[in-house]
């Protein structure tokens, strides 16, 4: 279980509340100290998953555990944003967009699972992550960036863009897994179950 790429997913958790802690001790540095463990928590969040499959060394737990980091992560800056007052008005609607897709597809994933049913990550939700990770990077940062940066401005429209893109992906999700809740649709063959990817 405590593998290396394991171990960098445990990371991502570990550096939710050192985050927490430059929230309630404002200042520019704070603000880019944060920035600093969103950054690694970001970085981690791409070597773990290439690591398991370089190294042969995905696991179960791994496929457990790096969804929910992520998931943990997104909604803890989200939640700190707003908590804080570093979001416009405007803002919070994306904001409870991606929360509530969040919850419906990690729902949508575990009902899957019981039936043995994967549910593939798609390019869009790629793109979309990538906008969410950029957004979460320039609100973190806010009034604490360069006076010629406006990265609130720019950390909320793509923070809309991402939001636009969760509920495409959001819909494609339910779409997809709707199939497998009509009582009169069969459900995959045991050897069909078996051969499709279980994914995070």
């Amino acid at each position: 279980m405590l593998n290396l790429p394991n171990i960098l997913t445990l990371s991502r958790i570990m550096i939710i509340p050192l985050m927490v802690v430059t929230f309630f001790v404002d200042s520019n540095t704070m603000r880019w100290v944060a920035l600093g463990f969103y950054a690694v928590a970001c970085i981690t969040d791409f070597f773990d998953g290439y690591l398991a499959r370089r190294t042969n060394q995905i696991s179960r737990f791994g496929r457990f555990l790096d969804p929910i980091a992520d998931k943990l992560l997104v909604a803890a800056v989200l939640l700190l944003l707003v908590g804080f007052g570093r979001l416009t008005l405007w803002a919070y609607m994306p904001a409870l967009i991606i929360l509530l897709r969040e919850i419906m597809v990690s729902g949508l994933r575990e009902y899957l699972a019981e039936i043995r049913v994967g549910l593939p990550v798609t390019k869009l939700a790629k793109f979309k992550t990538t906008a969410q990770m950029i957004s979460l990077g320039f609100l973190i940062v806010g009034s604490a960036a360069p006076w010629w940066l406006p990265a609130r401005v720019i950390g909320e429209a793509t923070l809309w863009i991402a939001a636009v893109l969760t509920l495409i992906t959001g819909y494609d999700y339910l779409r997809a897994g709707l199939r497998y809740m009509d009582d009169g649709v069969a459900l995959p063959s045991q050897e069909a179950r078996d051969s499709q990817p279980s994914q995070g």
